[in-house]
């Protein structure tokens, strides 16, 4: 059964670790996430982007998915159904009404009151609906611009006014993070993540995990993070090893043949990451 993020992620906060929240694409991915998490009983979160869901179908489908392979594959961990970077209320209802167990309404290019106005909508429908809501205070660096823009990390004040005004379960405040690949190496504001982390009872989100020195992953989660997510890591490895299959296969041409020659390296990626966010 799928659970709401509320419980691991309070669990992680009182542990001092971190959740993975990895993105899935295909039924593939979401199949080899699982059985990793299962093999490693770690609970994970399964993040699913906009275009992803409507890459598989839609909502629905996504749920069904995650559905028949937690019941096919005897899944026991506890898993939470995410959606990731939701951009309107009607994305966030769709979801929750469809089975979504969690959902992140991202109002943060809109100027804070605005945010605030938005994700407290998201919040009040959700949590009538026993499902989580995460929202995010400044802007993560974007997807291939490698580098975050210091100017929209976010403060203290602001995560502070934001949480009171809404009453959300989760934060990412952007603090150096960037969505994709870095350009150099990840510049996380720390000293800021412990003080935003100390001033709210609610658990921190890192975006962009992709690409962040270990030391630095666990120097975030000392910090207070306890939900790091993952995306891009996989993404890289998986082509990799597609490539190099490929490569020394060029007569194939049964798509599960060429799909499964990177399941070994998602597998992989997905242990380092439970072994890295120190849920054990």
């Amino acid at each position: 059964m799928l659970v709401n993020s509320k419980k691991m992620l309070l669990s992680a906060k009182a542990g001092h670790y971190a959740i993975p929240h990895i993105n899935i694409n295909n039924l593939e991915w979401a199949k080899y996430i699982l059985e990793t998490c299962e093999e490693q009983q770690s609970p994970v979160i399964l993040g699913v982007s906009e275009g992803a869901i409507h890459y598989m179908g839609g909502v629905n489908t996504v749920v069904g998915l995650v559905k028949g392979l937690m019941e096919d594959l005897e899944i026991t961990v506890d898993v939470c159904l995410h959606v990731d970077h939701a951009k309107s209320f009607d994305t966030c209802k769709k979801a929750i009404d469809a089975g979504f167990t969690s959902v992140m309404i991202d109002g943060s290019t809109y100027p804070l009151e605005q945010n605030i106005r938005l994700t407290k909508e998201v919040v009040e429908y959700a949590h009538s609906h026993d499902v989580t809501v995460e929202g995010e205070v400044g802007v993560v660096g974007e997807q291939g611009s490698g580098v975050a823009d210091k100017a929209k990390y976010a403060t203290v004040s602001d995560c502070l006014k934001f949480y009171q005004e809404t009453n959300v379960d989760m934060l990412a405040p952007a603090l150096g993070s960037v969505h994709g690949l870095y350009k150099g190496e990840a510049d996380l504001d720390f000293t800021r993540m412990q003080e935003i982390s100390e001033q709210l009872p609610i658990p921190l989100v890192l975006h962009g995990g992709t690409g962040i020195p270990d030391d630095k992953i666990k120097h975030a989660i000392a910090c207070g993070i306890n939900k790091i997510n993952v995306n891009t890591e996989l993404q890289v490895e998986w082509h990799n090893a597609i490539v190099q299959y490929m490569d020394q296969n060029k007569s194939i041409y049964d798509p599960r043949k060429i799909i499964s020659s990177g399941e070994e390296a998602i597998k992989n990626s997905v242990r380092h990451i439970i072994t890295l966010f120190e849920q054990k």
